[in-house]
Protein backbone atom coordinates (compact mmCIF):
# COMPACT_ATOMS: atom_id res chain seq x y z
CA UNK A 1 0.00 0.00 0.00
CA UNK A 2 1.53 3.78 -0.80
CA UNK A 3 1.28 6.31 1.19
CA UNK A 4 1.99 9.06 -1.45
CA UNK A 5 -0.80 10.17 -2.67
CA UNK A 6 -1.78 11.28 -6.66
CA UNK A 7 -4.81 13.74 -5.90
CA UNK A 8 -2.86 16.84 -5.46
CA UNK A 9 0.81 18.40 -5.92
CA UNK A 10 2.81 18.97 -3.05
CA UNK A 11 3.68 22.59 -2.12
CA UNK A 12 6.79 24.22 -3.61
CA UNK A 13 7.97 26.74 -1.47
CA UNK A 14 7.31 30.20 -2.69
CA UNK A 15 4.63 29.19 -5.04
CA UNK A 16 2.19 31.98 -6.47
CA UNK A 17 -1.01 29.40 -6.80
CA UNK A 18 -3.08 28.70 -3.86
CA UNK A 19 -2.51 25.93 -2.40
CA UNK A 20 -5.56 23.88 -1.23
CA UNK A 21 -5.63 23.23 2.97
CA UNK A 22 -8.88 20.87 4.46
CA UNK A 23 -9.79 21.33 7.79
CA UNK A 24 -8.25 17.64 8.82
CA UNK A 25 -4.97 19.55 7.58
CA UNK A 26 -5.21 22.27 10.32
CA UNK A 27 -6.16 19.66 12.57
CA UNK A 28 -2.99 17.41 11.32
CA UNK A 29 -0.90 20.77 11.93
CA UNK A 30 -2.15 21.42 15.56
CA UNK A 31 -0.77 17.51 16.56
CA UNK A 32 2.45 17.88 15.06
CA UNK A 33 3.79 20.33 12.39
CA UNK A 34 6.49 17.46 11.25
CA UNK A 35 3.79 15.46 9.86
CA UNK A 36 1.87 18.31 8.34
CA UNK A 37 5.60 19.00 6.43
CA UNK A 38 5.95 15.65 5.52
CA UNK A 39 2.35 15.98 3.76
CA UNK A 40 2.18 19.03 2.25
CA UNK A 41 5.94 19.15 0.89
CA UNK A 42 6.47 15.46 0.24
CA UNK A 43 3.20 13.80 0.34
CA UNK A 44 3.93 11.44 2.74
CA UNK A 45 0.53 10.80 4.62
CA UNK A 46 0.40 9.24 8.08
CA UNK A 47 -1.25 5.69 7.45
CA UNK A 48 -4.84 5.73 7.62
CA UNK A 49 -7.23 4.05 10.14
CA UNK A 50 -10.37 1.76 8.29
CA UNK A 51 -13.23 3.51 7.26
CA UNK A 52 -16.32 4.25 9.61
CA UNK A 53 -18.45 2.79 7.02
CA UNK A 54 -21.46 2.55 9.81
CA UNK A 55 -20.61 5.87 10.72
CA UNK A 56 -21.20 7.70 7.16
CA UNK A 57 -24.64 5.69 6.86
CA UNK A 58 -25.63 7.65 9.79
CA UNK A 59 -24.44 10.22 8.77
CA UNK A 60 -26.37 9.94 5.29
CA UNK A 61 -29.38 9.11 7.29
CA UNK A 62 -29.94 12.08 9.17
CA UNK A 63 -28.99 14.28 6.28
CA UNK A 64 -32.12 12.70 4.86
CA UNK A 65 -33.73 13.09 7.98
CA UNK A 66 -33.54 16.61 8.28
CA UNK A 67 -33.57 18.14 5.05
CA UNK A 68 -37.12 16.43 5.22
CA UNK A 69 -37.83 18.69 7.75
CA UNK A 70 -35.52 21.42 6.10
CA UNK A 71 -38.28 21.10 3.25
CA UNK A 72 -41.16 22.00 5.18
CA UNK A 73 -39.47 24.65 6.60
CA UNK A 74 -40.09 22.89 10.11
CA UNK A 75 -37.44 22.00 13.29
CA UNK A 76 -36.63 18.44 13.93
CA UNK A 77 -38.29 17.23 16.48
CA UNK A 78 -35.23 16.58 18.39
CA UNK A 79 -34.23 20.20 17.63
CA UNK A 80 -37.67 21.07 20.01
CA UNK A 81 -36.10 17.91 22.41
CA UNK A 82 -33.31 19.98 23.54
CA UNK A 83 -34.73 23.42 22.82
CA UNK A 84 -33.10 24.21 19.56
CA UNK A 85 -34.49 27.63 18.81
CA UNK A 86 -34.05 27.07 15.12
CA UNK A 87 -34.68 25.14 11.69
CA UNK A 88 -32.36 23.12 9.31
CA UNK A 89 -31.51 26.19 6.93
CA UNK A 90 -31.87 26.33 3.61
CA UNK A 91 -29.47 27.63 1.06
CA UNK A 92 -28.45 27.06 -2.38
CA UNK A 93 -24.96 26.07 -1.54
CA UNK A 94 -25.65 23.61 1.18
CA UNK A 95 -25.02 20.44 -1.01
CA UNK A 96 -21.78 21.94 -2.14
CA UNK A 97 -20.86 22.70 1.73
CA UNK A 98 -21.28 19.12 2.60
CA UNK A 99 -19.64 17.88 -0.29
CA UNK A 100 -16.01 16.25 0.44
CA UNK A 101 -12.73 18.14 -1.22
CA UNK A 102 -15.21 20.89 -1.72
CA UNK A 103 -17.03 22.45 1.00
CA UNK A 104 -16.97 25.68 2.41
CA UNK A 105 -14.17 27.65 1.13
CA UNK A 106 -12.19 30.83 1.44
CA UNK A 107 -8.96 32.13 0.17
CA UNK A 108 -6.91 33.50 3.14
CA UNK A 109 -5.35 36.37 1.20
CA UNK A 110 -1.98 36.71 4.33
CA UNK A 111 -1.36 33.01 3.25
CA UNK A 112 -2.64 32.42 0.19
CA UNK A 113 -3.70 29.17 1.38
CA UNK A 114 -7.47 27.76 0.01
CA UNK A 115 -9.13 26.64 3.34
CA UNK A 116 -12.32 24.24 2.95
CA UNK A 117 -14.31 22.39 5.40
CA UNK A 118 -17.14 19.50 4.41
CA UNK A 119 -19.88 20.36 6.91
CA UNK A 120 -22.36 17.98 7.84
CA UNK A 121 -25.72 20.25 8.37
CA UNK A 122 -26.06 24.20 9.25
CA UNK A 123 -29.46 25.39 11.06
CA UNK A 124 -30.44 29.07 11.00
CA UNK A 125 -31.43 30.61 14.42
CA UNK A 126 -34.40 33.45 14.71
CA UNK A 127 -31.86 36.03 14.68
CA UNK A 128 -30.88 34.86 11.30
CA UNK A 129 -27.60 33.29 12.29
CA UNK A 130 -26.43 30.50 11.01
CA UNK A 131 -25.33 27.33 13.37
CA UNK A 132 -23.13 24.78 12.05
CA UNK A 133 -23.89 21.37 12.98
CA UNK A 134 -21.54 18.65 13.55
CA UNK A 135 -22.93 14.53 13.09
CA UNK A 136 -20.94 12.09 15.67
CA UNK A 137 -21.50 8.47 16.61
CA UNK A 138 -20.33 5.78 18.76
CA UNK A 139 -21.60 2.52 20.90
CA UNK A 140 -20.52 3.14 24.44
CA UNK A 141 -22.30 1.87 27.66
CA UNK A 142 -21.80 5.52 29.08
CA UNK A 143 -23.38 8.88 28.22
CA UNK A 144 -21.91 10.59 25.41
CA UNK A 145 -20.16 13.73 25.51
CA UNK A 146 -17.61 16.24 24.15
CA UNK A 147 -15.76 16.52 27.27
CA UNK A 148 -12.65 14.36 26.76
CA UNK A 149 -9.33 15.97 25.71
CA UNK A 150 -8.86 13.54 22.53
CA UNK A 151 -12.39 15.48 21.22
CA UNK A 152 -10.78 19.14 21.40
CA UNK A 153 -10.44 17.87 17.56
CA UNK A 154 -14.17 17.70 17.53
CA UNK A 155 -14.09 21.23 18.87
CA UNK A 156 -11.44 22.54 16.62
CA UNK A 157 -13.46 21.33 13.59
CA UNK A 158 -16.53 22.92 14.62
CA UNK A 159 -14.43 26.13 15.22
CA UNK A 160 -13.21 25.88 11.51
CA UNK A 161 -16.27 25.64 10.30
CA UNK A 162 -17.68 28.49 11.84
CA UNK A 163 -14.76 30.64 10.48
CA UNK A 164 -14.90 29.56 7.18
CA UNK A 165 -18.88 30.69 6.88
CA UNK A 166 -17.95 34.15 8.45
CA UNK A 167 -14.88 34.24 5.51
CA UNK A 168 -18.23 33.99 3.35
CA UNK A 169 -20.14 37.12 4.57
CA UNK A 170 -22.49 34.76 6.96
CA UNK A 171 -23.42 35.89 10.35
CA UNK A 172 -22.42 32.89 12.11
CA UNK A 173 -23.89 31.94 16.06
CA UNK A 174 -20.72 30.90 18.50
CA UNK A 175 -22.75 28.22 19.72
CA UNK A 176 -22.97 25.68 17.14
CA UNK A 177 -24.41 21.78 17.89
CA UNK A 178 -23.10 18.47 18.16
CA UNK A 179 -25.55 15.77 16.86
CA UNK A 180 -24.55 12.68 19.21
CA UNK A 181 -25.76 9.28 18.41
CA UNK A 182 -24.93 6.53 20.74
CA UNK A 183 -25.22 2.65 19.95
CA UNK A 184 -27.69 0.43 22.74
CA UNK A 185 -25.91 -2.34 24.31
CA UNK A 186 -28.97 -2.59 26.68
CA UNK A 187 -31.16 -4.40 24.15
CA UNK A 188 -32.72 -8.07 24.26
CA UNK A 189 -30.76 -8.72 20.53
CA UNK A 190 -29.41 -7.65 17.56
CA UNK A 191 -32.24 -8.95 15.39
CA UNK A 192 -30.98 -7.08 12.37
CA UNK A 193 -30.68 -3.44 13.87
CA UNK A 194 -28.91 -1.88 16.23
CA UNK A 195 -31.08 1.18 18.27
CA UNK A 196 -29.18 4.33 18.83
CA UNK A 197 -29.65 7.26 21.56
CA UNK A 198 -29.62 10.12 19.92
CA UNK A 199 -28.58 13.30 22.09
CA UNK A 200 -27.61 17.34 21.06
CA UNK A 201 -24.89 18.87 22.66
CA UNK A 202 -24.42 22.68 22.26
CA UNK A 203 -20.68 24.07 22.27
CA UNK A 204 -20.03 27.56 22.31
CA UNK A 205 -17.16 28.00 19.69
CA UNK A 206 -14.07 30.44 19.75
CA UNK A 207 -12.26 30.45 16.05
CA UNK A 208 -9.87 32.96 17.19
CA UNK A 209 -6.87 30.78 16.61
CA UNK A 210 -7.37 29.69 13.28
CA UNK A 211 -6.06 32.88 12.20
CA UNK A 212 -2.31 32.59 13.62
CA UNK A 213 -2.58 28.75 13.00
CA UNK A 214 -2.55 29.29 9.40
CA UNK A 215 0.01 32.03 9.43
CA UNK A 216 2.02 29.41 11.50
CA UNK A 217 1.28 26.76 8.84
CA UNK A 218 2.62 28.70 6.01
CA UNK A 219 6.09 29.21 7.93
CA UNK A 220 6.42 25.65 8.24
CA UNK A 221 5.40 25.04 4.32
CA UNK A 222 8.24 27.91 3.72
CA UNK A 223 10.70 25.92 5.48
CA UNK A 224 12.62 22.41 6.16
CA UNK A 225 11.27 19.89 7.78
CA UNK A 226 10.44 20.30 11.49
CA UNK A 227 11.89 18.16 14.43
CA UNK A 228 9.58 15.17 16.06
CA UNK A 229 7.11 17.44 17.13
CA UNK A 230 4.71 16.97 20.15
CA UNK A 231 0.91 15.99 20.07
CA UNK A 232 -1.36 18.20 20.47
CA UNK A 233 -3.04 16.69 23.89
CA UNK A 234 0.58 16.28 25.20
CA UNK A 235 3.68 14.01 24.84
CA UNK A 236 5.50 12.94 21.70
CA UNK A 237 3.32 12.26 18.30
CA UNK A 238 3.20 8.74 18.66
CA UNK A 239 3.79 8.82 14.82
CA UNK A 240 6.68 10.32 15.03
CA UNK A 241 8.35 8.25 17.55
CA UNK A 242 7.21 5.06 15.54
CA UNK A 243 9.56 5.99 12.70
CA UNK A 244 11.96 6.90 15.00
CA UNK A 245 12.31 3.91 16.52
CA UNK A 246 11.82 1.58 13.60
CA UNK A 247 14.97 3.39 11.72
CA UNK A 248 17.01 3.31 14.94
CA UNK A 249 16.14 -0.56 15.28
CA UNK A 250 16.93 -0.68 10.92
CA UNK A 251 20.18 1.06 11.86
CA UNK A 252 20.75 -1.36 14.81
CA UNK A 253 20.07 -4.31 12.55
CA UNK A 254 22.30 -3.57 9.52
CA UNK A 255 25.06 -2.50 11.58
CA UNK A 256 24.60 -5.95 13.47
CA UNK A 257 25.10 -7.40 10.35
CA UNK A 258 27.84 -5.44 9.02
CA UNK A 259 29.99 -6.62 12.47
CA UNK A 260 29.07 -10.52 11.67
CA UNK A 261 30.70 -9.65 8.01
CA UNK A 262 33.74 -8.52 9.69
CA UNK A 263 34.33 -11.97 12.38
Amino acid sequence: MSYFRERSQPYKPGQTAAFKVSRSKIELFTQCPRCFWLDVRLKITRPNSPPFNINKAIDELLKKEFDGYRQKGEPHPIMVEYGVAAIPYVHDSLDQWRENFVGVTTVHKPTNLHVFGAVDDVWVNDAGEVIVVDYKATAKTTEVSIDSDWQMSYKRQMEVYQWLLRQNGFQVSDTGYFVYCNGRFDMDGFNNRVEFRTKVIPYTGNASWVESTLLKMKEVMEGDMPPIGRAAMGGDCDFCMYAKQRMQLTMAALQAKKQAKLV
